[in-house]
Order: structure tokens, then C-alpha cells, then sequence
């Protein structure tokens, strides 16, 4: 009987003990050292780890290079207490930003060594953070508002009229999807909102037909990338693996596609995007100065006032949370204070004299 002793270090094959004559050896593979990544690249991995947007992604990257290059390049592990401290009195003494972009940099930075680099040390904690005042919205009046609207034409109207129409962010007009328009319902759909949530705002009648012929030119242009055989949309939490014909499908395409094709920045796959929000920004600038509108005119003002308006008209505030897409109620208070109340309710001693 000629038989082989198995290694014992070997994998016994699956058809091990069904004949006694034959013996498999299976040798292990050999462990290959993985080269550990850059520092900011394991903070982008658990960056993307937890799901946070691109827009995070790259503030948290750009504030934790800063503060490395601020600290002679040295590795933040060798850095502590006193160095985040002297970066966040530099950021708020000789830079002069404001207490929301001191807190963001101490964000980031804390993100960095509790979740990368895995220092649970105490003096984390007793980093201070800036004590951001609470400002009043800059809000528009009725007439401002259509001032500002006449000087805008074409997709940037449309845009700017859909944002002021229904209260929603930049972003969040600029990633509506064709199918979450409902005509009928005269509803927005808005998805993946400030928080990730999801949340519905009215459509405003007007705005139907405007949107219906860019849904025509969005359309247009869909067709001609399909012709080329491209077309394909980006689709968040891996859709287009669960769903291969959906990055194609007409529901998923952006209503504002971009004129141009870009890059991803994260898989690197040339396709269509949005419009870029810098684009709004600047158009909203030039119409305010050609408007002679002095206050700052940033898309977000057509959100307050959206939300002051409402209130003005005798909206309730729980309609008007519910529409901003608020989690509690106090946030939404915020535009109490700027109805015209005060002005119109009392009158001045000065004019009593």
C-alpha cells in the first residue's frame, strides 16, 4: 500500500478521509507585509469609513495638513495639548477667522488623532472651543427679492427661483434627481438633506413649466452621452452594483447637469455631475450688485428669507420647520426675530416729540 503522510502544517483537502490512497497537501500562502498608508490618506479611509460627504472629506484633509505644516512637519504623534492649542490662538489671533472656522479646524484635528490615530488622551477634552455668537439671518424683503430675480436669466434664474420657491440649500437644489420631481403632488422630494435626511417642500406652480423645458435640455444632453456610450450617473451606497441599469436610467440624472464632463475625485470615473455651486454663488453676486442690493446676496439668504416670508404670511412655525427640514423647532425661531414687528408695532418716542 504506497501512501503519503500529509504535512502537518498542510490544508487537508475536502476529500480528505474518503480514500485512504490519496493525500492533497495545500501550502498556505505567504503573508505579504501591507505597506501602511500616508497619514492623510488613513484619514481620508476613515473619513469615507463613516460616509461623510466629499465637502468634509477635503476640509478635514486641508485644516490637518495646516496644522502639521504649522508644527514644522513634524508627525502629530509626537504633538500634543500645547501644539493644538498654539495652532487654534494662531488661527483665531493673527488669522482672525471666525469661531465657527476655529471649531471646524479643532474638529478636524481631534478626529484625527481619536479616530486615526487612536490617542485616547485626556488633555483632548480640555481643548476649548470658540464660543460662536448668534448672529440674525440676512434676509431679503418681497421687493429685494424680485429685484434680485430680474437680473437673473436662463438656468441661473431657474435655479435661484427654485431655491427662494422652496427653501431648500444650494446643494440641495443642485443634487435634485428627475425623479424626485413630483409634478402632480406639486411636491420636492428632497433627499439626503444637512444630516442625512430626507425631507418633502412644496413646488411652487410657477415654477412647473420652467422646469419642465430644463428637464427637456437635461434630457437632451443625457441622450447624446448614451449615444457615446457613457450616461452614467454617480449613485450613492453602491446602487449601480445592486442596480446595473439604474446609473443610466432617466430618473436617477441630475435636473442641473453640468454643460461639461468631470473627473470623480474618489474613483476617478469621467462622468456627468451637477452644476458647481461656485457658479451660483458668483451669478447671485453680480445680480445683487446689478440690482443695487447692498446687503450679502449668497444663495442661502433666498432660504431665510423663504422662511421669514412664510411667517410673515401667517405660516406656523411647526409648517415652516417641517419645510427647512429643522430638527428642533428653536433653530426655526431664529427668524421670529427678524419679522417686521418691531418696526411696524412700535412707535419711536422720536416720533412723538
Amino acid at each position: 500500500m504506497n501512501t503519503r503522510r500529509a504535512n502537518p502544517d498542510s490544508v487537508p483537502s475536502a476529500t480528505q478521509g474518503l480514500s485512504p490512497r490519496f493525500t492533497v497537501e495545500v501550502k498556505l500562502p505567504a503573508l505579504v507585509a501591507k505597506k501602511p498608508l500616508p497619514l492623510l490618506e488613513q484619514l481620508r479611509e476613515a473619513i469615507r469609513m463613516r460616509h461623510y460627504s466629499i465637502r468634509t472629506e477635503d476640509v478635514y484633509v486641508d485644516w490637518v495638513r495646516r496644522f502639521i505644516v504649522f508644527n514644522g512637519k513634524r508627525h502629530p504623534r509626537t504633538l500634543g495639548a500645547p501644539e493644538v492649542a498654539a495652532f487654534l490662538t494662531h488661527l483665531a489671533v493673527d488669522r482672525n477667522v471666525a469661531p465657527s472656522t476655529q471649531n471646524q479646524a479643532k474638529s478636524a484635528i481631534l478626529f484625527l488623532y481619536r479616530v486615526v490615530l487612536n490617542a485616547q488622551l485626556p488633555w483632548l477634552d480640555e481643548i476649548v472651543a470658540a464660543k460662536a455668537p448668534r448672529r440674525l439671518p440676512v434676509v431679503l424683503t418681497a421687493g429685494e427679492v424680485g429685484r434680485l430675480l430680474q437680473e437673473l436669466n436662463g438656468t441661473m434664474g431657474l435655479l435661484a427661483s427654485l431655491l427662494y420657491g422652496t427653501g431648500m440649500r444650494v446643494l440641495e437644489g443642485l443634487r435634485l434627481r428627475v425623479k424626485d420631481l413630483g409634478f402632480e403632488r406639486r411636491e420636492i422630494v428632497v433627499r439626503d438633506g444637512k444630516g442625512g435626511k430626507d425631507r418633502i417642500t412644496v413646488l411652487p406652480e410657477n415654477l412647473i413649466l420652467p422646469l419642465q423645458q430644463q428637464l427637456s435640455r437635461a434630457r437632451a444632453l443625457h441622450d447624446g452621452d448614451l449615444a457615446e456610450g457613457l450616461g452614467a450617473v454617480w449613485l450613492p451606497h453602491a446602487l449601480d452594483v445592486k442596480y446595473p441599469s439604474a446609473p443610466r436610467a432617466w430618473g436617477w440624472q441630475w435636473v442641473f447637469p453640468s454643460a461639461v464632463r468631470s473627473v470623480d475625485p474618489r474613483s476617478g470615473v469621467t462622468r456627468r455631475h451637477h452644476l458647481n455651486e461656485t457658479s451660483v454663488q458668483k451669478a447671485m453676486a453680480l445680480a445683487a450688485r446689478r440690482a443695487r442690493i447692498d446687503k450679502p446676496c449668497s444663495p442661502h439668504v433666498l432660504r431665510h428669507s423663504f422662511a421669514t416670508h412664510l411667517l410673515q404670511s401667517g405660516y406656523d412655525i411647526r409648517t415652516v420647520q417641517e419645510l427647512l427640514g429643522h430638527s428642533d423647532v428653536s433653530t426655526t425661531m431664529i427668524y421670529t426675530h427678524v419679522l417686521n414687528r418691531g418696526g411696524r408695532g412700535v412707535r419711536s418716542p422720536l416720533d412723538q416729540i
